[in-house]
């Protein structure tokens, strides 16, 4: 039998946050559906359990524009296919939306990380989709793998979680509409990671190619 207890949480959560949170904030609610979202800032975040954006950003309702999925990955610009949700998202976030930064947000201790570097999804041994998504990193994998042989899990680890990030930033150069407005100014992207350990928030300096401390 499924627990139920944890959708009784919610549910209490839920009427919590209807008697707290909306009601303090009605009138922003009702402008948002009158008036519709404009967000500035769009977030591509992994799915993790652990990493909430608005929850680490302290943002409000309307002030972000979230994505999340396994890594924080962001695929290559590639219009034929199948289903592209990570990728309808940037676009309505860029061309619609206007916003003015994307934030590719990762995190330490990132489970599909962990697969990438025991070579789980390279084997196919995650399920009939993981694997495929994964291999997004696979270039970037084989890079770090190479710049580390013989190192601790945990370097390589970290050294993964922060190739996720770079590549990331590298895929969405590759989307026609982001190269435009990052040419005229439109807009600027962002590398960044949550340490879930520590609660500390590094960015990416792309001058130094180095993480460094934000805030």
């Amino acid at each position: 039998m499924a627990d139920c207890t944890s959708l009784q949480r919610l549910i209490a959560g839920y009427r919590a946050f209807r008697e707290g949170a909306w009601e303090q904030n009605r009138a922003r609610y009702r402008m948002l559906a009158e008036h519709g979202q404009a967000p500035g800032v769009m977030v591509i975040g992994c799915c993790d359990s652990r990493v909430d954006p608005s929850l680490l950003f302290g943002a409000g309702p309307g002030e972000l524009f979230i994505v999340r999925n396994v890594a924080n990955l962001v695929p290559p610009f590639e219009p034929h296919g199948d289903y592209h949700g990570t990728s309808a998202a940037l676009e309505f976030a860029v061309t619609c939306l206007g916003v003015g930064h994307v934030i590719v947000l990762g995190h330490t201790h990132c489970g599909g990380i962990k697969a990438l570097r025991e070579g789980l999804a390279e084997a196919g041994e995650t399920g009939d989709f993981i694997a495929r998504w994964m291999s997004i990193m696979n270039p970037a994998r084989a890079a770090v793998l190479d710049a580390h042989p013989g190192a601790p899990e945990e370097t390589v680890q970290r050294a993964l979680e922060e190739a996720s990030i770079r590549n990331s930033l590298a895929n969405l150069e590759t989307f026609p509409f982001v190269r435009e407005r990052l040419r005229d100014g439109r807009l600027q992207i962002h590398g960044w990671q949550f340490d879930i350990t520590s609660g500390e928030l590094r960015g990416l300096d792309r001058e130094h190619n180095a993480f460094v401390p934000l805030g």
